[in-house]
């Protein structure tokens, strides 16, 4: 007999006993009621994952159709915006150069009796060295008898990305209001009609505009200045700026103080080519000086104030070639018209 009482008590000196066996039976139920409760944490958690999902409602049954409707339009119409800016991002720069005019003489025969349009071919190539488009802009004839046309001016600033008026003949001394004192000097009196229309279409149209040499007297004309008939003539101190040599005469130029050319050129100075003999004299309303010639003071550079990019130039950048190590690169000059123009074209 066991020396506990069995009362409460297990007998341990007999293990076949059938009380110890219930005993040790209960901890297996135990551990099968451990292994299964995991097995009920999974099937609550599925159960409230289930219950959080929210059924597909069909538009039909949509409680604010409107709304749903409203939210579809706004994101496919921020799509189609996005798409329409890289495309416009990724479009080629379309540059318009004014054309020069060749008008016949008395008399002449062949192709030299018939009104020439042209481009001379450096400008053309130098605004297209930076992978750009260019078209020449030919005069518009509205009133012709054999061609008329309903094109105007105004259309190609509102298609073209910028605008480049070309060198050539002088300024009429008539579209400044005064009276040529040589009879060489009489200018082109209907190029500058046409040039004079076609700028102040593309300053309307906020487009950037860059005038080179005679561009750049008419910029300053059209805003109401005057210019140096002859330079030689009313500024005898003055260095020769047209020469022989046409594009190999040269000179140094001074940037003004804080202006906008000056800040692309940190050395404040350069050389540039001379090929004019006419001159920007009185400035016209809203024009500040950009350079001056270093010598004698002769306005190189002018920009229309509060403007994008409204810059004119004495001198012929096209015909610097990149990397001569005498003449300014006027990359940058060019580089800064581009940009203008790809920021205005939205």
């Amino acid at each position: 007999m066991s020396k506990f009482s069995k009362k409460g008590f297990c007998n341990m000196d007999e293990p076949n006993n059938p009380s110890s066996q219930q005993n040790l039976a209960k901890p297996t139920e135990n551990n099968q009621e451990s292994k299964s409760a995991p097995e009920i944490k999974t099937s609550t958690k599925v159960a409230k994952e289930k219950s959080n999902i929210k059924p597909i409602v069909s538009p039909t049954l949509d409680p604010h159709p409107w709304r749903t409707m409203m939210e579809y339009m706004q994101a496919r119409f921020r799509t189609i915006s996005q798409n329409a800016a890289q495309k416009l991002t990724r479009r080629t720069l379309k540059i318009g150069i004014s054309a020069r005019i060749f008008h016949p003489s008395e008399g002449a025969k062949g192709l030299s009796s018939k009104t020439l349009q042209y481009l001379e071919e450096s400008i053309a190539h130098w605004v297209m060295s930076r992978d750009v488009m260019v078209f020449m802009i030919p005069s518009v004839n509205t009133n012709g008898r054999i061609h008329p046309s309903n094109i105007r001016l105004r259309d190609y600033a509102k298609h073209l990305d910028g605008l480049v008026l070309q060198g050539g003949a002088d300024v009429a001394p008539e579209t400044y209001a005064e009276r040529a004192t040589r009879p060489e000097w009489i200018g082109d009196r209907t190029r500058d009609m046409y040039e004079l229309e076609l700028l102040h279409e593309f300053i309307e149209a906020r487009k950037p505009l860059l005038g080179i040499c005679r561009g750049c007297q008419l910029l300053n004309v059209a805003f109401g200045g005057t210019l140096y008939q002859d330079i030689a003539t009313e500024v005898p101190n003055a260095i020769p700026h047209v020469h022989d040599l046409y594009d190999k005469n040269m000179h140094e130029l001074l940037f003004t103080p804080n202006s906008h050319l000056g800040k692309l050129f940190p050395q404040n100075t350069g050389l540039v080519n001379s090929i004019h003999h006419q001159a920007v004299k009185t400035l016209g309303k809203g024009i500040v000086i950009e350079a001056v010639s270093k010598n004698d003071n002769i306005i190189e550079a002018i920009r229309l104030r509060d403007s994008k990019f409204v810059v004119g130039l004495q001198w012929h950048p096209e015909f610097h070639s990149a990397g001569d190590p005498n003449l300014i690169d006027c990359t940058p000059i060019l580089d800064n018209f581009l940009r203008a123009a790809r920021e205005t074209r939205f």
